[in-house]
C-alpha cells in the first residue's frame, strides 16, 4: 500500500493496518467470488483503493455525515472511504447478492463499525443521506433520477449535499444537463500514475 501512504501520510496506525489487510482479503475472496477482474486483482491498491480515495482528496467529510454508496460491488468506493473517515456513516448497497456479501465480510474482518451493508436496489432505499457516492455504476442522469429522493435537506459539510461519482472518458454529453451545478475534476490533478489520466471525479449539487 505504498502509494496510499505516500498520498495520505497522516494515516493512523489502525488505518494503515486496515488498508494493508485489504489486498489479502480481496485476493482470498476473489478466488471464491469474482468481484474484481482476475487480471486486475494485482492492481487492487492503485485501480480500486487509491481510485476510491480520490473522493477524500476532493472533500473532507465532517463527522456524522451520512453517505450511501450505490452499486458498491465488492465495496468500492465505500470501504476505502469508511477506513479514511471513521466518524462518517456509510451504507453500501448493491443488487447483486454475492458481491455485497464480499463487501460485508471485508468490512467485518477489518472491524469497520461505521459501515452497513444491504443487498437491495437503491430504488427501494428510503433513508436520507448527505452524499451519494458511486463508481461508474450507471449514467449520471439515471443515478440522479433514482437517488434524488435520498438527499437530506440539512447541510453539515462545506460542500452542499449531492452526488460524487467516479467516471472515465468524455463526459460532455452526460454532464450537459447539469453544467451549472456540476464540477468535473481530472484525477491526474491528485495522482501522478498513468492510470488516472483518463479518470474523473464528478460532483453534482442536489440541494
Amino acid at each position: 500500500m505504498k502509494d496510499i501512504k505516500t498520498y495520505f501520510p497522516a494515516l493512523t496506525a489502525l488505518q494503515k493496518e486496515q488498508f494493508d489487510a485489504l489486498e489479502g482479503l480481496y485476493a482470498d475472496w476473489n478466488e471464491k467470488i469474482n468481484v474484481i477482474s482476475r487480471k486486475d486483482i494485482g492492481n487492487l491498491a492503485l485501480h480500486h483503493i487509491l481510485h476510491s480515495l480520490s473522493i477524500a482528496r476532493y472533500i473532507s467529510f465532517v463527522p456524522g455525515t451520512r453517505i450511501i454508496d450505490v452499486g458498491t460491488g465488492g465495496g468500492f468506493p465505500g470501504i476505502p472511504l469508511a477506513i479514511f473517515f471513521p466518524d462518517v456513516n456509510f451504507l453500501l448497497v448493491d443488487s447483486i447478492g454475492k458481491k455485497i456479501r464480499v463487501a460485508g465480510a471485508v468490512a467485518k474482518e477489518i472491524g469497520l463499525s461505521n459501515v452497513e451493508v444491504i443487498h437491495t436496489r437503491v430504488e427501494d432505499e428510503k433513508r436520507k443521506f448527505h452524499f451519494i457516492v458511486s463508481r461508474a455504476v450507471m449514467p449520471l442522469p439515471d443515478l440522479i433520477r433514482v437517488t434524488r429522493k435520498n438527499i437530506a435537506t440539512e447541510q453539515i459539510n462545506a460542500l452542499p449535499n449531492g452526488i460524487i461519482c467516479l467516471k472515465g472518458g468524455d463526459l460532455t454529453a452526460e454532464l450537459q444537463p447539469y453544467r451549472r451545478m456540476a464540477d468535473e475534476i481530472p484525477l491526474s490533478k491528485y495522482f501522478s500514475e498513468p492510470f488516472f489520466q483518463t479518470k474523473k471525479l464528478v460532483y453534482v449539487s442536489l440541494s
